[in-house]
């Protein structure tokens, strides 16, 4: 019977927690970049206006 290899497990579990932190890092950074986007969060100033009812614009005939 093959003994465990520890080391190797070890690895493997560093390697998914550096991934998965530089992929938090990385959607921060866009998140920073990009104002809200895809989680559908906006900013309450923005959501207020368009709730409010704000008009459209009117157009001439």
């Amino acid at each position: 019977m093959a003994t465990p290899n520890y080391g190797y497990e070890k690895r493997q579990k560093e390697l998914a927690k550096k991934r998965k932190k530089e992929d938090k890092l990385k959607a921060k950074a866009e998140r920073k970049l990009h104002g809200p986007g895809e989680d559908g969060e906006a900013p309450a100033e923005e959501s207020a206006e368009t709730e409010a009812g704000a008009t459209p614009p009117a157009q001439d005939a």
